[in-house]
């Protein structure tokens, strides 16, 4: 190999990793954890399967590592106090789930491994929790934030897993109107309107 080899051999492991990574998000978004497999990721991405062991080890290293690019990119680009209106949005779309809906749709279909609430607990709750906690110079910011995110998980429970009624099928600027509503009560500084990008 030659010297003028090694960038254009970085670049195309970085063009993998990002190809699988993205693959990951949509598939793990749309089917949960268990039934996306490596041959699926690998397809999606189109690339020898033996290459997502080879940059992130397992199919479940690979999860973690969705949830949270997709939590810290989601968080990196939304200025705090929308963070719950743009979420909303996102979730409540008609397309939704989709890929860069919410890393919360991965989870959710994912609740039954223990890595998805291992990723709750440590990616996106921690991430999440910590933004949505600095929204509010109450004492309990903590639980309030805790709050306001178990309230979004349960959302997109009821809506997209369990397709409970009448909230499946709700006029999303409905729920978003209530539920921004009562955020703004818990996190005094959290936007009462839709996020709209």
């Amino acid at each position: 190999m030659t010297r003028e080899d090694a960038p254009a051999r970085r670049r195309d492991a970085d063009a993998t990793k990002a190809a699988l990574l993205a693959a990951a998000t949509t598939l793990f978004a749309e089917r949960g954890f268990e039934q996306t497999t490596v041959r699926d990721i690998a397809a999606h991405a189109k690339v020898n399967q033996a290459l997502l062991f080879r940059y992130f080890g397992s199919k479940d290293a690979l999860f973690q590592a969705t949830l949270a690019t997709s939590s810290r990119q989601m968080i990196a680009e939304t200025p705090p106090e929308k963070l719950v209106a743009r979420t909303l949005a996102l979730m409540l779309a008609p397309d939704a789930p989709k890929a860069d809906a919410s890393p919360f749709y991965a989870v959710l279909r994912s609740s039954s491994h223990e890595q998805a609430a291992s990723a709750v607990r440590q990616d996106i709750g921690a991430d999440y929790a910590r933004v949505l906690a600095s929204l509010t110079d109450e004492p309990n910011a903590d639980i309030r934030a805790d709050l306001v995110l178990a309230w979004l998980l349960g959302i997109g429970l009821l809506r997209s897993v369990v397709n409970k009624q009448p909230l499946a099928d709700a006029d999303p600027a409905v729920i978003s109107d209530c539920v921004l509503k009562a955020v703004a009560v818990l996190l005094e500084r959290s936007a009462q309107h839709v996020y709209a990008d």
